[in-house]
């Protein structure tokens, strides 16, 4: 399993489904993503189990995110054609709706491979999530075993512990959430955070 965090998203080029409903044969990621910050993450398979709770948590918090300037893309094995029919299946019935934001089909696993997420006997993508920067570099990654849900309202956290970091240049501790204070990262910063915070971690 690669670390990406700190290189380049690997780029790719293939079909999906777009938040509007649209099916398009080229989705680029890099222009889509082109000067803001983008989640990519992955999901097994549409019509199962654990994913269709991830993919509506993300819809659900797509306001959180589009308030934040972000981008999100979703990919798994599935066939452009079965993402739209999944977003055209209701939710009670085991759907996901009209989720607002793009499907990729990675047919033929080049993109999870790319990103080396790729279950070694299942052949499906691991629940891996990769938080990527403006310039388009990936500064937080998570992946989770097939029967384990991932946790949305922390990439949302990463979101705001890397735009907090960009537009003040300090650093965020452990449990660090939007509107806490950063800390210095000098010695005497070390010094100052943990003595008003240390009995708080």
């Amino acid at each position: 399993m690669s670390v990406l965090v700190g290189r380049p998203a690997p780029d790719f080029t293939a079909a999906a489904v777009l938040g509007s409903g649209e099916i398009v044969d080229s989705f680029n990621l890099a222009e889509a993503i082109k000067g803001k910050k983008a989640v990519v993450f992955f999901y097994p398979l549409d019509f199962t189990f654990v994913c269709p709770s991830e993919l509506l948590a993300f819809d659900h918090r797509m306001e959180e995110f589009k308030s934040r300037g972000v981008e999100v893309i979703g990919v798994s094995i599935d066939s452009q054609f079965s993402h739209n029919a999944w977003r055209n299946t209701a939710v009670n019935d085991g759907g996901i709706g009209q989720v607002q934001y793009t499907l990729v089909a990675d047919v033929k696993h080049e993109i999870c491979q790319a990103y080396d997420v790729e279950h070694p006997e299942a052949g499906v993508a691991f629940r891996a999530s990769f938080l990527i920067d403006e310039e388009g570099s990936v500064r937080h990654q998570v992946v989770n075993d097939l029967p384990l849900g991932r946790n949305v309202d922390e990439m949302i956290r990463m979101v705001d512990a890397l735009q907090f970091h960009q537009e003040h240049g300090e650093v965020c501790p452990a449990g660090w959430n939007k509107g806490d204070k950063g800390m210095t990262a000098t010695t005497e910063g070390v010094a100052a955070y943990l003595t008003d915070n240390a009995d708080k971690l």
